[in-house]
Parts: C-alpha cells; sequence; structure tokens
C-alpha cells in the first residue's frame, strides 16, 4: 500500500504542470466553456439583433418561451404567453367603455350598406409594396406543402380575401406541380386589379376575380366540389355576424369532399382591439377601423362553432335583413332573416374541426415596462 501510494505521488508529481503551463490549461477550459455557454444559448433567446427584433409577422417567432426565472423586460417579445389577470382586467374596462360610445345609426348605415367602396379605398391608398409576403404559410399548413409537390397532379387553390396577392404570389414561388391552378378572390375590385398587374400573374396558373363570399354566386370559373383547399387568412374577421351563415355554406358548397380550409384571424383580447377608441364600436367584438374597413375578433369556441354547425355561433341571436338593407335607426330589433337562414338545417354539420388553437405573443415596451399582446386564431377545417 505504502509502496504503490509512493509511486503514485511520484508520478504525479512528475507529470505535475509548471505555473506557466497551469495558467495556460485554465485559459483554454475557461474558452472552452465560454464557447459551450455560447452554443448553449439558442440564437432566439440571445441579443443577436437579428433574432430581438419587434417584428409584425406573427410566424416570425415561435420558440422563445417565458420560463419562471426568466426577466419579462429582457426581450421585446416573448411566444405563446397566456394574458395576466392585469391585462385581463385592462382590456375588459376597456371594452365597457367602447361600448357606451358606439358607432352612430348614420355611420352604421354607412359602413355597413357599402363595404367594397371602403376595401377599394385601402387598396388604392395601399400598393402591393405596403404589404409582406405570407412565406410561412406552408410551414403552418402542411397541405399547402402537398398540393404543390412536383407529383400532387391537378390541384386548385381558391384563396378567399386574396388582397395584394401575398398569399398566392409565395406560393407559386414555392410551386413545383405544373397542374396547380390558384383562383384569387377578394371583395375589392381594386385589389384584383394589384394582382392582374403584378409581374408574377399569369392567367394559366393564376386568376384573379372580384367575389363576394358572403353573396349567393360561386366564384367565377368554380363550380361545387371542384377545389382541394381554401386559404382563409385575416378574411372572415371582415365579414359582418350576419354573414358568416352564407359565407361557410359558400365554401363547403365550392370544397370537394375532404378538402380543407386553412384559416387564421383575430382573437378576442388582440391588442388592436383593446386599443379602439369611442366612436369605433358596432357591435360585440365587431368595429370599425379607421380607414372604414370592419373587423371582427373571435373566441375560439365561437369559430368552433360557427365552422362544425354552418356558420352559427352559439350566442348568435341575429335574424337582422341584410345589412345593405338596413336604415339608421334599423338593427338588432329586426325580425327579418338573411337569404341564408332557409339552408340552416341544410348547412349544420358541414366541417370537420381538425385543428383549432389560439395563438399569443407578449410585445414588451422595456423603456416604459409595458406589456401587451397580440391574439391569432388558427385552424384546419374540413368538408365532411
Amino acid at each position: 500500500m505504502g509502496s504503490a501510494a509512493a509511486t503514485t505521488a511520484a508520478t504525479t508529481a512528475a507529470v505535475a504542470p509548471t505555473p506557466v503551463d497551469d495558467l495556460a490549461t485554465q485559459t483554454s477550459t475557461l474558452a472552452v466553456q465560454e464557447e459551450a455557454t455560447k452554443e448553449d444559448v439558442a440564437p432566439h433567446r440571445s441579443h443577436d439583433p437579428t433574432n430581438n427584433m419587434k417584428r409584425s409577422d406573427p410566424f416570425q417567432f415561435g420558440s422563445r418561451f417565458l420560463e419562471q426565472d426568466d426577466d419579462v423586460f429582457e426581450f421585446n417579445a416573448w411566444d405563446h404567453v397566456e394574458t395576466d389577470d392585469a391585462y385581463k382586467e385592462y382590456s375588459e374596462q376597456q371594452f365597457a367603455l367602447q361600448r357606451q360610445s358606439p358607432v352612430s345609426d348614420f355611420d352604421k348605415y354607412r359602413f355597413n350598406s357599402d363595404p367594397a367602396k371602403w376595401w377599394n379605398l385601402f387598396y388604392k391608398n395601399n400598393t402591393a409594396n405596403f404589404f409582406k409576403n405570407r412565406k410561412w404559410l406552408q410551414q403552418e399548413f402542411a397541405i399547402l406543402g402537398e398540393v404543390t409537390k412536383e407529383d400532387a397532379g391537378p390541384k386548385i387553390i381558391l384563396e378567399v380575401g386574396a388582397g395584394a396577392g401575398n398569399t398566392a404570389f409565395p406560393i407559386l414561388a414555392n410551386n413545383k406541380n405544373p397542374k396547380l391552378k390558384i383562383h384569387a378572390c377578394d371583395f375589392s375590385k381594386k385589389a384584383v386589379e394589384v394582382i392582374r398587374n403584378h409581374e408574377a400573374y399569369n392567367p394559366e396558373s393564376i386568376q384573379a376575380d372580384v367575389w363576394d363570399a358572403a353573396s349567393e354566386e360561386l366564384p367565377p370559373g368554380l363550380g361545387e366540389s371542384s377545389v382541394d383547399v381554401v386559404v382563409m387568412v385575416f378574411i372572415f374577421s371582415a365579414l359582418s355576424p350576419r354573414q358568416w351563415k352564407q359565407a361557410v355554406l359558400n365554401i363547403h358548397r365550392v370544397l370537394k369532399p375532404g378538402g380543407e380550409v386553412c384559416f387564421r384571424d383575430y382573437g378576442r383580447g388582440d391588442l388592436t382591439q383593446v386599443r379602439f377608441k369611442k366612436g369605433r364600436y358596432l357591435e360585440e367584438n365587431f368595429y370599425i377601423r379607421g380607414d372604414g374597413t370592419r373587423v371582427y375578433f373571435f373566441e375560439k369556441d365561437e369559430l368552433a362553432q360557427i365552422w362544425s354547425s354552418g356558420g352559427v355561433s352559439s350566442s348568435e341571436a341575429m335574424n337582422d335583413k341584410p345589412e345593405e338593407e338596413q336604415k339608421p335607426g334599423e338593427g338588432e330589433a329586426s325580425e327579418q332573416t338573411t337569404p341564408s337562414t332557409a339552408v340552416e338545417s341544410e348547412s349544420a354539420a358541414l366541417f370537420d374541426i381538425e385543428e383549432l388553437g389560439v395563438d399569443r405573443r407578449m410585445l414588451v415596451n422595456r423603456a416604459l415596462k409595458l406589456k401587451m399582446y397580440r391574439c391569432w386564431i388558427q385552424g384546419r377545417f374540413r368538408k365532411k
């Protein structure tokens, strides 16, 4: 035992580093540890400017989760954060103030009687360069990747509310399917003009037309059960609750059996809704923006009800006459029905809810120590 210990000690002494060697070893070890620490910090949790920008595109995020020991004000945005009690209370106070100062009857008629007018003005004032391309679509909706594969065969995509083409053209840019056709439809004739004037517009692969999703006609060039995929991104919210029924029925009519709806829109409590001032409130969760366009903010359960039961929300008690017939002073008390009421029984249970989730993001003003929340709802609905 003693001999072995002595031998070990002698060996250790023989190979022990000199003070200079020891300093070099420590420096090398610290460098390795520093490098390892850098590698352990994911890009989205670093302070690299390319990963810490305050972005308006809701899909330029997804993995910076707020954990228990995190400093909320370290970054300017966190993903998938539930609203706190203080924000919920503040939101409800704001909603109460909005209800106290609604849109006048005169303006309600003015905005509801000809919504296309306001969207035409919107696209006249905002050129195609104003909008960001939605390059995230195929990342979020797998079906868009499938129909654009080289061997996918004849496929038709209908985009409802195509705007300036910021959904249709990115899909075409990634398309490898020579037999894919996109029908890009919008309520606004000005938006359709913008699409048709785009340098990438080719009638062989994309057809742009004016179409009101809440009308009783199908889109130009499309018959019943002719479409594989319908894309509805921030468009359903532009419709009045009285138009949901007909719009859902139209989507059902145009889709093939088993066809899919790719859906994304605003959720109740979104910062945009909370910030509305007096004179913007039309009815519960439904507002007029400063540019005259309308916007609705949905609850998740409400959307599930609308799409699973043919466009009727669980809280709907709106048997009003069509909005274009409403005159100032008329409104919730009217007893007449929309044209789609007659098909209510026919339109029940038209879609299966494949997926429906709430997507939240917390924005942080680090200078003022303010927390603000964005809220979107995304889903996939399949025709029964």
